[in-house]
């Protein structure tokens, strides 16, 4: 038996500057109507830089939610019409200064399906070339390189909180690991 939702109305609550929030009535596979709270997200990015030692490269920033600092991939905002690689490419020169000569899509995950739409799509970049970081005026962050087998170590014990950072530093161990190029340590150290 598949369920489902029927939308049978939808009415915007708040436009924002990045988001809104509408409140639908749906029919549920019972037949009751039920309300529905939707936070409408354009999506964006987020792009874990490896180094060919395996080092990873994140950004610790002020996230003003939590009122506090926090270690994170390097991510950002789709643009609208925005081609998703492409925004991990700014994204990753903008904030690391890095460029990569390869990008390894890890497909997509959908940041809090419950009450939102945002789609986050999450990259691999490797063979790393440096260069100059282009933050925009608002933006106040630092690079931190770290060993990959590390930040999964700070991902299991609960040291990293960011959904998006855990995921993607997870994923991209595994796919390393795949590829014969992880760096941490050997499965026999653990």
């Amino acid at each position: 038996m598949g369920y489902f939702e029927k939308k049978l109305s939808g009415n915007v609550v708040y436009n924002g500057i990045i988001v809104s929030v509408r409140m639908d009535k749906a029919e549920v596979a019972s037949g009751h109507i039920v309300n529905r709270e939707i936070v409408d997200h354009p999506g964006g990015v987020a792009v874990l830089p490896v180094d060919g030692e395996g080092n990873a490269y994140l950004v610790r920033q002020f996230r003003y939610p939590f009122m506090k600092e926090m270690l994170e991939v390097p991510a950002g905002k789709l643009e609208p019409g925005e081609d998703p690689l492409e925004c991990a490419i700014r994204e990753l020169k903008e904030e690391t200064g890095f460029t990569a000569g390869e990008i390894i899509d890890m497909h997509v995950i959908y940041a809090s399906p419950g009450i939102s739409s945002e789609v986050l799509h999450a990259y691999l970049a490797i063979d790393l070339s440096s260069g100059q970081m282009e933050l925009e005026e608002d933006e106040f962050l630092s690079v931190e390189k770290w060993p990959l087998d590390e930040l999964l170590e700070m991902c299991l014990n609960g040291e990293i909180h960011d959904g998006k950072t855990i995921i993607t530093i997870m994923k991209a161990t595994e796919i390393l690991k795949r590829r014969g190029g992880y760096f941490g340590k050997q499965d026999s150290d653990r």
